[in-house]
């Protein structure tokens, strides 16, 4: 699936941000600039997923989540500097799926569209990837080269599906921590690093060496 996200940010730089993060994790974008009918106009992009802000020139957010409610149900998640409890309870109420504030961290974005998008769509979610000659299994929880196969623990598969996923690119520790343990405020950075050594000892044991790559004071790299 050509997964197309459409943007809703009246901010030229957020909006250019936002597009750069996605088309450089394999999303097709779109962009409204023009806010005189921003319903229409998303009824004719018809895309897959909607990051919608809630101050905008004309209609607010909460007015054009309601509208495209009307005939869409595309997963809709709210990206806002708006932050009361009241903000994110009227975003549930008319029909957002999530509500994120500004500034928002790249890792919890990214995997809340990924989560969205395999929940709304899941016929179309590939539930294998492969890169290099490595295959990971979601459904199965295990990684094969070869026609070798060793399982994996909850959180190293969650290591392995990002890093696969944002292949050829530096993963930043920070980032990773992030997605594994949902932002909390304290996590042991050695855990990752434990977790990173014994995917390494597996891939070992199926003859798959240097994979998984160190980049010093950065992050890793597939």
């Amino acid at each position: 699936m050509n997964t197309e996200i459409l943007i809703i940010e009246d901010d030229p730089v957020i909006r250019k941000e936002l597009q750069t993060v996605l088309e450089g994790n394999k999303y097709h974008t779109s962009a409204i600039e023009d806010f005189s009918d921003v319903t229409e106009q998303v009824r004719k992009i018809n895309p897959h997923l909607i990051l919608l802000d809630i101050k905008l020139p004309q209609e607010n957010g909460f007015t054009i989540c309601s509208g495209i409610r009307s005939f869409s149900q595309a997963p809709i998640i709210f990206v806002t500097s708006c932050n009361t409890d009241m903000d994110e309870l009227n975003s549930i109420m008319l029909g957002g799926d999530a509500f994120i504030t500004k500034p928002y961290h790249t890792a919890i974005l990214l995997a809340k569209i990924a989560s969205l998008l395999k929940r709304a769509y899941p016929d179309t979610q590939s539930r294998h990837l492969t890169y290099q000659g490595v295959s990971l299994s979601l459904e199965t929880g295990t990684i094969e080269a070869e026609g070798k196969q060793t399982e994996l623990t909850k959180n190293e598969l969650k290591i392995m599906y990002y890093l696969f996923e944002h292949a050829g690119t530096i993963c930043t520790r920070a980032d990773l921590i992030e997605y594994l343990w949902d932002n909390q405020l304290y996590v042991d950075d050695n855990a990752l690093s434990v977790n990173i050594g014994r995917i390494r000892e597996k891939l070992s044991k199926i003859g798959v060496k240097d994979f998984i790559k160190t980049k010093h004071r950065q992050g890793y790299t597939l």
